[in-house]
């Protein structure tokens, strides 16, 4: 079995875990019936680094081309074989077959271009996790968000949380994950100032940009187009494009007393080059050491690790240099087990 079809078939099995048939269906038949005769799978066969949906998920990226295509309206025969219409099997590796032939150059040049999921629902453990630290500090909170794609999520405190009594205000992207664990405390979250990086960012505002966005939303999983779209509508962030531990050095240069200072990536850290996670570390902890009580520094990592059952959430806070596991959340954000403490260090 090639690199290549083993990623698809880790790929299929994360869809299908996550509720996505259709993507488990898709990525089954090309890891059966990849063809090897395109420029597509020649730029495949020489790609650099982990191909795998742990590393730079060439699967996702193939998929999001060909639903790119559909959204675009651009392949009626592909069309005709996605969400919401039938297919079965033979059909539908037929028209994506077709598909890959046909737009062979569209795909070979989407596929340099990461992931960008920009997944609306994570912000549940953004709501959460700024509340614990408003609840903590009592400061206004800038935000740094590294991996931000279009910055949707740098959005979470215009967003409804909807679990206990409610947090946040009321909106049209409002989030209702299956939470367990304790509720996080109620405080008055004050954002002063909202930036993110990205080597590729979308402006949601874009035509384009928006199509990119939304087709590594999965085809049979309509109600996140629908959330994405109302994020869209709501999306102010400012984006810079760069390197993100580039970026973070200069935003971490300049603390400022009364004001704290949240870093945080969701599913993103992964595509960093390992120096580069590195540097960034090493970056965190030298301000983290600076920090004080009037100007503190937190670092949210909402990422994958080495268990499969969703995404690792870890804060690390300073002063204190203090590392608190906050639970656990679907890399979706269907379901979050909060394990925070009701009170921060």
């Amino acid at each position: 079995m090639s690199a290549l079809q083993a990623a698809f078939l880790s790929q299929a099995e994360s869809c299908e875990a996550l509720d996505s048939p259709f993507m488990g269906r898709l990525l089954r038949l090309l890891a059966e019936h990849w063809p090897e005769d395109t420029a597509l799978a020649a730029k495949c066969a020489t790609f650099e680094g982990d191909i795998s949906p742990k590393g730079h998920s060439l699967p996702l990226r193939i998929a999001g081309g060909l639903h790119a295509l559909v959204l675009k309206s651009e392949d009626t025969g592909l069309s005709s074989v996605y969400p919401p219409n039938k297919s079965d099997d033979a059909d539908l590796l037929n028209a994506v077959l077709t598909a890959l032939r046909t737009h062979d150059a569209f795909l070979t040049d989407w596929i340099t271009h990461a992931p960008q999921t920009n997944e609306v629902r994570r912000s549940s453990v953004l709501i959460a996790t700024a509340h614990l630290l408003a609840d903590r500090f009592n400061l206004p909170i800038k935000l740094s968000e590294l991996g931000a794609s279009a910055g949707l999520n740098l959005m979470f405190d215009h967003f409804h949380l909807d679990v206990g009594d409610g947090y946040g205000p009321q909106s049209k992207v409002a989030l209702a994950p299956d939470w367990t664990g304790p509720l996080p405390p109620k405080a008055d979250v004050t954002i002063s100032n909202r930036r993110g990086v990205d080597l590729n960012p979308l402006n949601s505002a874009d035509t384009e940009d928006a199509l990119r966005l939304q087709s590594y939303l999965w085809a049979d999983q309509e109600e996140r187009l629908h959330r994405t779209q109302a994020a869209i509508a709501l999306n102010t962030a400012e984006l810079d494009q760069d390197d993100a531990i580039s970026w973070l050095e200069r935003r971490l240069s300049t603390p400022k007393t009364g004001e704290l200072h949240m870093v945080y990536s969701t599913v993103a850290w992964q595509y960093f080059p390992a120096d580069r996670q590195n540097h960034g570390t090493t970056l965190m902890e030298a301000a983290g050491a600076q920090a004080t009580e009037a100007a503190p520094l937190a670092w949210l990592s909402y990422e994958a690790d080495d268990i499969t059952h969703g995404a690792a959430l870890i804060l690390r806070l300073w002063p204190g240099n203090h590392t608190i596991p906050l639970g656990r959340a679907d890399f979706h954000g269907r379901w979050v087990e909060w394990h925070a403490p009701a009170k921060l260090p």
